[in-house]
């Protein structure tokens, strides 16, 4: 209240020294229209006829002389000259034929004077003032004279709704934030050993793992306030607005001790201060000021700062170091069972079926995320609903899988019978090649309907158990069911077509990855020939050789990609009879299941 009234104040003498500047200026520009003659040159200019008009006042003459009559009165000042008591003075204006006249009296009152000069522009300029103020403050996250506040919601656990049963397939990350939950409610505990509170901890991993439902959760549990912002809301227009709302946020969660703030996407302030490409003063000064706060801060408080990003070696070497940010919690992509559990708490809030099993659907669902899983389920309800059911089955599932990945069926899409020879023999390339090698996964499913993503057909393998270590034999089968689609078109059409673009595109990138990344390649052994930057994001590669040594990759994966054509043309060739018995198959039913494709393909003498 206080600090609201010395706003109020200030406000107030800013605008009486701009309404003071104003009518100042005002009176300098009426005075500097005016000059000043002596009564011998206003008769000689009565006599040489240059005068248009008179005003006689009290204490001056004001005097409108001719246009252009004369050279030195030929500019557009007004004269005026002191009053003398001269009687001929009527007489002279007459007959020379100047207009003159003496002003009435001013009958306006000295109040209504005072108020049209000083009250009405002070008003004016008060409401226009805190018009403009209160727009730019919105703009700026707060009032008339707040920019450097906090726009931190505060949160509690009611409104949260959130608590570690709500998050699954993150045991590890859990755990490690318990432990803080665990010490703001009996900080004593670890206080007598010794023990001190961590003052941050970082939260890492991909999109959509579920960073910021962490945080939630942390506060629902602690039962303590939540203080949630990004990281772009400290950042402005205005140099040294962000470090003054870091200094403000601070300030709010001292008084509200014990408490957690939680920044997202936290590398919005937190990039590393690189003088090399040039800086912002505005996210530094920012920066500066939020590390200058973190040691500052006592933790023995119970202020715990809770920070989330999916690019973590951009950040602040400062900003890492343990003192600020003590715990770096990894929210990765979760595993089989941990994309099960996900389901089951997305499941909670949809009416299943009795025969959905939700341990297939997260093996279908390898790398999926905790955002993906939710939209799956969402989507499979959603069909339930379109379909007529009131339940969701095990069908609705897998089609939402499959509109997920490669969107939905787009039966309005009308092929040629030769397109669809091409597509049914092409998936059925890569589904033979799948099943006559040993370490590939099973077929699941074989389609020729087009999707709306672009496919015109695919192939879906769905593993049987979920691995984290894959051989060089199997991305070797991997690359050859890529290219066995494009194999299967030379054989039967003998022609190349573009469906099989996507397909290259992968078992390139495998190729290159075992040549450059896993050491598997027989020309370069184990030297690593790159590099991932932003693993959470694209996971993009960055080479880390020469250009004699990169084209020297080139070649090497080139060898690896033709190798495993020859082996898939040499699979598809020797099983020519069901190739073309399970394509006309497919072509009669466009779809087809595993167990189906199993069952022909057995059938065929080998």
């Amino acid at each position: 209240m206080l600090q609201k009234k010395k706003n109020l104040a200030s406000y107030i003498v800013v605008t009486l020294i701009i309404t003071l500047m104003i009518n100042v200026v005002i009176t300098w520009f009426a005075k500097s229209s005016f000059k000043e003659i002596d009564y011998g040159t206003f008769l000689t200019m009565i006599q040489n006829k240059q005068i248009e008009s008179v005003k006689i006042q009290d204490d001056r003459i004001l005097i409108t002389p001719k246009a252009n009559q004369n050279a030195s009165v030929s500019d557009k000042k007004i004269y005026y000259t002191g009053t003398l008591n001269d009687p001929q003075l009527v007489d002279k204006l007459h007959t020379a034929g100047v207009k003159f006249s003496t002003p009435v009296k001013d009958m306006q009152s000295p109040i209504v004077n005072f108020l049209l000069t000083w009250i009405l522009p002070f008003a004016m300029f008060y409401f226009l003032g805190s018009f403009i103020m209160k727009s730019l403050g919105k703009k700026m996250g707060g009032g008339a004279m707040s920019f450097g506040k906090s726009n931190a919601k505060v949160y509690i656990e009611k409104k949260t709704g959130v608590t570690f049963n709500d998050v699954a397939g993150q045991e590890e990350a859990k755990e490690s934030l318990n432990e803080i939950v665990d010490f703001l409610h009996k900080p004593s505990k670890y206080t007598e050993i010794g023990a001190k509170l961590p003052k941050g901890a970082l939260l890492v991993g991909p999109p959509g793992t579920g960073k910021t439902l962490l945080a939630k959760a942390v506060a629902g549990e602690a039962n303590v306030p939540f203080f949630s912002l990004s990281g772009s809301d400290f950042v402005e227009m205005f140099v040294g607005v962000g470090a003054s709302r870091v200094r403000d946020l601070f300030q709010q969660a001292e008084k509200n001790a014990p408490c957690i703030v939680f920044i997202d996407e936290i590398d919005a302030i937190g990039k590393s201060r690189d003088s090399k490409m040039g800086g912002n003063d505005e996210r530094e000064q920012t920066l500066n000021q939020l590390l200058a706060e973190m040691d500052g801060f006592d933790s023995s408080k119970g202020v715990v700062i809770l920070a989330a990003t999916n690019r973590p070696e951009i950040l602040d070497k400062a900003l890492l170091r343990p003192g600020r940010f003590d715990r770096r919690v990894i929210v990765d992509k979760p595993d089989l069972k941990g994309r099960e559990e996900i389901l089951k708490v997305h499941g909670k809030n949809v009416k299943l079926d009795s025969d959905v099993n939700l341990g297939e659907i997260a093996l279908a669902t390898a790398g999926a995320v905790g955002a993906d899983l939710a939209n799956m389920v969402n989507e499979a309800a959603l069909r339930a609903v379109r379909m007529g059911r009131d339940l969701v089955k095990q069908e609705d599932l897998f089609e939402a899988v499959e509109t997920v990945i490669a969107g939905k069926e787009k039966k309005d899409r009308i092929m040629t019978e030769e397109e669809k020879n091409l597509v049914a023999f092409h998936e059925v390339g890569h589904a033979l090649a799948a099943a006559l090698q040993k370490q590939t996964q099973p077929v699941h499913k074989i389609t020729i309907i087009p999707r709306t993503m672009g496919a015109l057909g695919y192939t879906m393998q769905m593993p049987e158990k979920e691995k984290f270590l894959i051989s060089k034999g199997e991305l070797t089968e991997q690359i050859v069911v890529l290219l066995a689609g494009r194999a299967a078109e030379e054989i039967v059409f003998k022609k190349a077509t573009t469906g099989a673009s996507n397909d290259i595109e992968r078992a390139t990138q495998i190729a290159r990855q075992m040549v450059t990344m896993y050491g598997m390649s027989d020309k370069f052994g184990m030297m690593g020939l790159e590099s991932i930057q932003n693993r959470y994001l694209d996971g993009r590669p960055v080479q880390t050789c020469s250009t004699e040594t990169s084209s020297e990759v080139d070649r090497e994966v080139l060898q690896i990609i033709n190798n495993c054509y020859e082996k898939a043309l040499s699979l598809l060739k020797t099983n020519m009879e069901a190739l073309s018995k399970i394509s006309s198959h497919l072509l009669e039913k466009e779809t087809i299941m595993g167990d189906e494709f199993m069952e022909i393909l057995n059938s065929v003498p080998r």
